[in-house]
C-alpha cells in the first residue's frame, strides 16, 4: 500500500502499488539518498534486469517508497539498510516533483557521506554498485546508461549544488 499525496505532501488516501504505478495522476512520496564519498563521487546502483522500471540502468544510490504512516527520515534510513546494508547519517537537501507517463512522485532527496563502510546489496535488486564522478555522470547523460529518473535527479542535484 502507498499513500497518495498532494504537492504539499498531505496524505489524501492509500492505494495498492499496482494502482499507483501506471497512473501519473496519483502522486506518492519517495525518498532518495545520494551517497557521496570524501572525493564528492556519487554512489550509483545498477538496477537488476528483473526490475519493472529502468532495468539494467544506473540509478540513484538509494530510493524507495515511503510506507503509510512512516516519517521521511525513517524511510531514508530503512531504504539505506535494505539496499546497501548501512546506517549513515542523512541530511535533507531538497524536494521536487518527478513525473513521467508511468508515475508521479514527490521526491525528498537526502545526502549521506560514505566513510568506507562495507556495502551489502541484494543481487535480486541490484547488479552492481560503483562511485561515479560528476564528470562521468555528465558524460553518461542522454546515452541510455542512466535511468531517466536519475538523470532528472542529477539535474536537480547540480542546480542545488550551484546554489548551495
Amino acid at each position: 500500500m502507498i499513500e497518495i499525496v498532494n504537492e504539499a505532501g498531505q496524505v489524501l488516501g492509500i492505494a495498492p502499488r499496482s494502482r499507483v504505478h501506471g497512473n501519473p495522476a496519483l502522486m506518492h512520496r519517495v525518498v532518495h539518498v545520494l551517497v557521496l564519498d570524501k572525493d564528492g563521487r556519487i554512489l550509483l546502483q545498477k538496477r537488476s534486469m528483473s526490475k519493472d522500471v529502468a532495468p539494467g540502468r544506473w540509478d540513484t544510490s538509494v530510493g524507495g517508497h515511503v510506507d503509510p504512516g512512516e516519517q521521511l527520515e525513517e524511510a531514508a534510513a530503512r531504504e539505506m539498510r535494505e539496499e546497501l546494508g548501512v546506517d549513515l547519517k542523512t541530511c535533507l537537501i531538497y524536494k521536487y516533483i518527478h513525473t513521467n507517463p508511468y508515475e508521479t512522485e514527490l521526491v525528498h532527496t537526502y545526502k549521506a557521506l560514505w566513510e568506507d563502510e562495507k556495502l551489502r546489496y541484494d543481487p535480486d535488486e541490484i547488479d552492481e554498485l560503483r562511485f561515479w564522478s560528476v564528470e562521468e555522470i555528465k558524460a553518461a547523460m542522454g546515452t541510455g546508461v542512466l535511468s531517466d529518473n536519475f538523470q532528472d535527479e542529477f539535474r536537480k542535484y547540480l542546480s542545488h549544488s550551484a546554489h548551495a
